[in-house]
């Protein structure tokens, strides 16, 4: 994958502020898909679909915890973003 594809993937994920929403919930703390409809006011069943882009991006990752799937921020992931789109939004002296 060339460096603009992997920077028009990342804004393509962060293009719905839900997933920005839940990306700033999960830096913070592992959450399920309940405790996530209930912080941002939205069904279960929407944030299961925004999970599951998250996922393929592996930006998300998922820790099977007794009968819930709990949700966390895979920070080399945050890091590497942060990195790649730094060299794209930086100007050049």
């Amino acid at each position: 994958m060339t460096d603009s594809e992997k920077q028009a993937r990342i804004f393509k994920v962060l293009s719905v502020s839900t997933r920005v929403r839940m990306i700033d919930l999960l830096k913070r703390r592992s959450l399920c898909v309940n405790a996530l409809a209930r912080a941002l006011d939205i069904t279960p069943a929407a944030i299961s679909q925004h999970l599951r882009v998250m996922r393929d991006a592996d930006i998300v990752i998922a820790d099977k915890q007794g009968y819930f799937v709990h949700y966390r921020v895979n920070e080399k992931t945050l890091a590497e973003w942060g990195k790649t789109t730094q060299g794209l939004l930086s100007v050049a002296d």
